[in-house]
C-alpha cells in the first residue's frame, strides 16, 4: 500500500511553518495516541503514521530532501545517493515524548492542556471527607448547631508530618531515580506506573517515625461543631473548610463535606420553602363559621373558618412558612381543612340531626342539587 503524502497526515500545507507543523501533529497525536484508544489498531497504525510524518518534517534538513525526493528520501536503498537520509525511524512513542516533554505517556493531557509538573516529594492536599448527618424537621426548619465526631487523618504529632524520626534522612529512591514513578514497557505501549517502592514520593525515609510509620500521619477521632442555617433541606451540604484529612509533607487539609438527610414531620409537609398541614373541623364549625387554633413553626396562630366552609378549602397563612435559605424572606403556610363527620351518635344526636334533614331543601345543598340533576340528564 502506497505511503500518504506526510503534509496530508499532518493536515497542513506545503509552506507550513515549523511551528505549524508542530501544532498539528500535538493535536492529532493526543486524538490518537493509544492510552486514549485502548485495543483500536486503526489508531495505533494512524498514531505511527503521524510519528512519521512529523519526523520527517520537523528537521529541515530532512523536510528539504522530503519535498525533493519524496517518500524515496528515506527509501534504505538510496542511501548512499540522498546524503544519508534513509536512516530508521525512530519509535513513535518516543518521538511524541520529545514534542510533550518526557514524562511519558500517562501524563499527556498535563502537558496538551499547559499544566506543570509536579514535585512528588513536596507538599500535598489532603482529601476531602464527606460525613451524612440526619437532623429533624425544626432543626433544619429553624437552624440549629450540631456536634459530629469523624475519624480522619491528622498530622503525626511525634515527627510533625514529616514522617521520620528525629535525625534522620531522606535519599532519592534507588527505583525511580526521585522521579516518583517508573515507565514499563509493553512492546509498543509504555505504562507509567506509581513507584512501589518510594509510593511515587521520589524520596526513601531511612529511619521512619515509629508512631506513623513513616506517613506523616494518624487516624483520630475529632468533634467538630457545625453551624446549620435555617431553611436547609435534604441533600443540603455543607462545607467545613480544613476539617478534611491532613495533608502529606506540609500540604493544606482537605475539606469536610456534610450531606444533610432531614427527617418527616408529623403535621408538616415541606414543598420548597412552603408547609402545608390538614386541620380537621367539626360539621357545626364548617356550617356555622368558628375561629380555630392551628399551629405553626413559631406557635399557635388562629385562622377564622367563614361559614359554609368546604372540606379541602386551603386557608393561606403568609410569612408562616420556612425561612429561605438564602435570606429571600419566608414561605407560606398552607392549611387544609377537612370537615370531620361524626361516627357516632347517642340517640338524642341522631333525632336532633333527623329534624334538621327534614328541614333542609335543595337550597341547603346546592352541590348535591347539581350533581343529582346532570345525573338525571346523563341517563334520560
Amino acid at each position: 500500500m502506497a505511503k500518504r503524502d506526510y503534509y496530508e497526515v499532518l493536515g497542513v500545507d506545503r509552506s507550513a511553518s515549523e511551528e505549524d507543523i508542530k501544532k498539528a501533529y500535538r493535536r492529532l497525536a493526543v486524538k490518537h495516541h493509544p492510552d486514549k484508544n485502548p485495543g483500536d489498531k486503526a489508531a495505533e497504525e494512524k498514531f505511527k503514521e503521524l510519528g512519521e510524518a512529523y519526523e520527517a518534517l520537523a528537521d529541515p534538513q530532512r523536510r528539504a530532501a522530503y519535498d525533493q525526493y519524496g517518500h524515496a528520501a528515506f527509501d534504505p536503498r538510496m542511501r548512499a545517493g540522498r546524503g544519508g537520509f534513509g536512516a530508521d525511524f525512530h519509535d513513535p512513542i518516543e518521538i511524541f515524548r520529545e514534542v510533550f516533554g518526557a514524562r511519558g505517556a500517562g501524563s499527556i493531557f498535563e502537558e496538551f492542556f499547559g499544566a506543570g509538573p509536579s514535585d512528588p516529594s513536596g507538599p500535598q492536599r489532603g482529601d476531602d471527607l464527606r460525613y451524612d448527618l440526619e437532623i429533624s424537621f425544626l432543626e433544619a426548619a429553624q437552624g440549629c448547631e450540631k456536634e459530629v465526631t469523624i475519624p480522619r487523618m491528622q498530622t503525626c504529632e511525634r515527627c510533625r508530618g514529616t514522617g521520620s524520626e528525629s535525625g534522620s534522612r531522606t535519599r532519592q529512591c534507588p527505583v525511580c531515580g526521585g522521579r516518583g514513578h517508573v515507565v514499563i514497557a509493553r512492546g509498543f505501549f509504555h505504562i507509567q506506573q506509581t513507584c512501589s517502592r518510594c509510593q511515587g514520593t521520589g524520596r526513601i525515609i531511612e529511619n521512619p517515625c515509629r508512631q506513623c510509620r513513616g506517613t506523616g500521619r494518624v487516624e483520630r477521632a475529632s468533634t467538630i461543631t457545625l453551624k446549620i442555617p435555617a431553611g436547609v433541606d435534604t441533600g443540603a451540604r455543607l462545607r467545613s473548610a480544613g476539617n478534611g484529612a491532613a495533608g502529606f509533607r506540609g500540604g493544606s487539609p482537605g475539606d469536610l463535606y456534610v450531606v444533610l438527610h432531614v427527617q418527616g414531620h408529623e403535621l408538616f409537609q415541606r414543598e420548597g420553602d412552603d408547609l402545608f398541614c390538614e386541620v380537621p373541623i367539626s360539621f357545626v364549625q364548617a356550617a356555622l363559621g368558628a375561629d380555630i387554633e392551628v399551629p405553626t413553626l413559631s406557635g399557635k396562630a388562629q385562622v377564622a373558618i367563614a361559614a359554609g366552609t368546604q372540606s379541602g378549602t386551603i386557608l393561606r397563612l403568609k410569612g408562616k412558612g420556612v425561612k429561605n435559605v438564602q435570606g429571600y424572606g419566608w414561605g407560606d403556610l398552607h392549611v387544609r381543612v377537612v370537615v370531620e363527620v361524626p361516627t357516632r351518635l347517642n340517640a338524642s344526636q341522631r333525632q336532633k340531626l333527623e329534624e334538621f334533614a327534614a328541614l333542609c331543601d335543595d337550597n341547603v345543598n346546592p352541590k348535591s342539587r347539581k350533581f343529582f340533576e346532570k345525573a338525571k340528564n346523563l341517563f334520560r
